[in-house]
């Protein structure tokens, strides 16, 4: 078997030779640490993308088999976004910068984390009507003609006027990118907008939600119409954090829902039945609205400090939920035995099926290079190959 093949019979509880090793990249700063130490180039730390030819070479050293990041799709965000701008210079060379989403948020040096969001040009309806509806309208701009380029095995789609070039790897499984439906709504407004907006003009929310799902509904139908293969959608929310969600559940399951099961039921028509969506933090009250309508692999799930596991998820919602996720990607700061006594904790998990581990977020730079080769051994001997 592939690990394309492995990957759909685990995800959909068939048999399988053995486990696929999986990864969701590394942060920026992880990539420059160890091309500082030599395990790998500065060109390839620069160059690094899910799912390019790089991802993949880094991927084979390591040992890992892929990395789920690298699903592929069209441009489904503001277009054009916002260009990047410095609005305010401070004398300790922090500044506010306007970002892509529109929001302005609070740079410091040397700080890697989110930054702090100072405010957002997105007020209510003078600034939809006028800035941001018009740049959320769909048209053939946002997907380039999908094709397969023979000489360097390259899929190119367009992401907002540039190429994206993701390498071809007929092993791998392909996942269809289809947009988020409610997190760009929470980057544009920030939470505090967000819930006043929820309150004051619930009209307003609606017409954003409706704006958001058909734009992500007409891109997904036309890369599907492009006639490349995909073998599961993907979607990205982020709108959990360490105790629950930051949308009023209740809101989420009758104005979103009803988009995912209208994408979902496009994906299951064109034969692609599992569809993982990535949203970070404690997403459990959540989940039955996803699993309602069509979103049934859950990922990344984030260890965290609330513990995060498929296993309480398996047991309230059955075989229905998979997952992909869920390894504590903390320990690779520490030891081979932390490393060892972390793959023991995940054996459980993987007998329940249609479960693979995958570090639950980036590898942070505190990541030490000789233990996520060490993980990679291991999985691979403990999990059959």
């Amino acid at each position: 078997m592939n690990n394309r093949e492995r990957t759909l019979a685990i995800l959909n509880y068939q048999t399988y030779d053995r486990l696929p090793i999986v990864h969701f990249g590394y942060w920026t700063e992880t990539l420059e640490k160890w091309a500082a130490e030599g395990h790998i180039s500065r060109a390839q730390a620069a160059g690094w993308r899910d799912g390019n030819t790089i991802d993949r070479a880094i991927s084979g050293r390591l040992g890992f088999d892929f990395g789920w990041g690298g699903a592929f799709g069209p441009h489904l965000r503001l277009q054009p976004g916002f260009r990047r701008r410095v609005v305010t210079q401070f004398p300790d060379d922090s500044c506010h910068v306007l970002n892509a989403d529109g929001a302005i948020v609070l740079e410091k040096p040397d700080i890697v984390s989110i930054p702090s969001e100072i405010d957002h040009l997105l007020k209510g309806r003078a600034e939809w009507e006028r800035i941001f509806r018009p740049r959320l309208r769909y048209s053939a701009r946002r997907l380039d003609r999908a094709s397969v380029n023979a000489k360097d095995r390259t899929l190119r789609f367009d992401r907002g006027g540039r190429a994206y070039l993701l390498a071809e790897d007929p092993t791998s499984p392909r996942g269809l990118r289809c947009g988020s439906l409610f997190g760009v709504i929470r980057n544009w407004l920030g939470m505090v907008g967000l819930s006043y907006l929820t309150a004051d003009d619930p009209v307003l929310l609606d017409e954003m939600i409706e704006t958001v799902g058909e734009l992500c509904y007409q891109g997904v139908a036309a890369a599907l119409a492009t006639g490349i293969a995909f073998d599961y959608g993907h979607f990205w929310e982020d709108i959990c954090f360490k105790n629950g969600p930051l949308v009023n559940p209740r809101l989420f399951a009758a104005k979103v829902g009803p988009h995912y099961r209208r994408i979902t039921q496009l994906l299951n028509d064109h034969g692609i039945g599992i569809v993982s969506l990535d949203c970070d933090g404690m997403i459990d009250k959540l989940i039955p609205t996803w699993l309602a309508n069509g979103v049934n692999t859950m990922f990344p799930i984030e260890v965290g400090t609330w513990n995060a596991s498929i296993e309480p998820w398996r047991a309230q919602f059955g075989r229905k939920l998979r997952g992909v996720g869920g390894m504590d990607k903390r320990v690779f700061a520490y030891d081979r035995a932390a490393v060892d006594a972390e793959i023991e904790r995940l054996r459980p998990l993987v007998a329940l099926g249609g479960y693979i581990p995958c570090p639950d977020h980036r590898i942070a730079p505190d990541a030490k290079w000789e233990n996520v080769q060490y993980y990679c051994e291991r999985m691979h001997a403990v999990f059959g190959g």
